[in-house]
């Protein structure tokens, strides 16, 4: 009975968190929201890759990269929050090293957005790899994929109105060029916005209302409280320790999983269901609630869903020795 209770809240309330950002734009008299597919163009371009010399960052040591430590060579981390540049045809991507590990995934009972599903349970992940440090920016998609669908346009802000598909194109295109990468599963998605914490925040505080102004929200998030109803530039908010941002709010960011259902067993490096009808976003948006914005958060919608609240992150693997 409760699977079937949690079933239906998902189906009733699905049309109405695809809808909401529209709704809210319209409300606040921006600009009408314009729906179209994002058609895949294919391009040729000569592969040139640039790499960047090390430098350092407040909260870990950059590591250098020289054309022996090339995209297609990408060695492991030393350290949590270590950092990595690579450049693609003259754009940076960096990543932050999240190392092998195990952690609790979920919510604790009594933490405010909890949903029932939302079962703590011990995951360990057997391999390290390179989290993006801030949401893909337009200014990544567009010079990858000739295009940008954007509703709230700035080479700096994060590209959204993207659905699964295009970015597992964009993905692709990033990998034919050299560069490793893939949509995190979700299980390496909240083990990077954690970085060692067990509150609802990846600042180590918690999310103190559901539905008002959170003084700790507003240190790491974009949202409903303080986004003006719209996406603001990548990396205006504090980072974890790991030197990660925006891992709450701005824009949702898809995930690879199919979504699962937790049972509370433990499980190893988990992939999600094997398959389904939607795959799962995290970190809640610029339209969301507070109690929509925790590490622990789940949202799932069809992968060729797309909103101008939605977005992606990639992580890099490195190369098996």
């Amino acid at each position: 009975m409760l699977n079937y209770f949690l079933s239906c809240r998902f189906l009733i309330t699905f049309p109405f968190r695809a809808v909401m950002p529209a709704y809210i734009l319209a409300k606040q008299n921006m600009k009408k929201m314009k729906i179209h597919n994002v058609s895949c163009i294919k391009f040729f371009t000569l592969l040139m890759m640039f790499f960047s010399f090390f430098s350092w960052s407040v909260r870990a040591q950059d590591t250098k990269v020289t054309p022996e430590n090339s995209a297609s060579a990408v060695k492991e981390g030393q350290k949590a929050g270590e950092r990595l540049t690579k450049t693609v045809d003259g754009v940076e991507y960096s990543f932050r090293w999240c190392p092998a590990g195990s952690f609790l995934m979920g919510a604790p009972e009594g933490e405010i957005g909890r949903d029932p599903w939302d079962i703590q349970h011990k995951v360990t992940l057997t391999r390290g790899y390179w989290m993006l440090e801030t949401e893909v920016t337009q200014q990544m998609w567009e010079n990858v994929m000739a295009e940008n669908p954007s509703q709230f346009k700035g080479a700096d802000r994060p590209v959204e109105n993207v659905n699964w598909k295009d970015c597992q194109n964009f993905c692709q295109k990033l990998r034919d060029k050299g560069l490793n990468v893939f949509l995190p599963t979700e299980a390496q998605w909240e083990y990077a916005a954690r970085a060692g914490t067990v509150t609802s925040l990846c600042s180590g505080k918690n999310i103190t209302t559901e539905t008002g102004t959170c003084p700790a929200l507003h240190e790491v998030c974009w949202y409903n409280k303080n986004s003006d109803f719209q996406t603001h530039t990548v990396a205006q908010k504090q980072p974890n320790i790991w030197g990660i941002y925006d891992m709450h709010g701005n824009v949702y960011e898809w995930c690879h999983d199919w979504k699962r259902r937790y049972t509370g067993a433990e499980v190893t490096d988990p992939l999600g269901s094997p398959s389904g009808t939607y795959r799962i976003g995290r970190g809640g948006s610029w339209c969301d609630s507070a109690k929509d914005c925790g590490s622990a958060k789940r949202f799932a919608n069809p992968p060729a869903f797309h909103s101008f609240n939605l977005g992606l992150r990639v992580i890099l693997v490195p190369s098996s020795e």
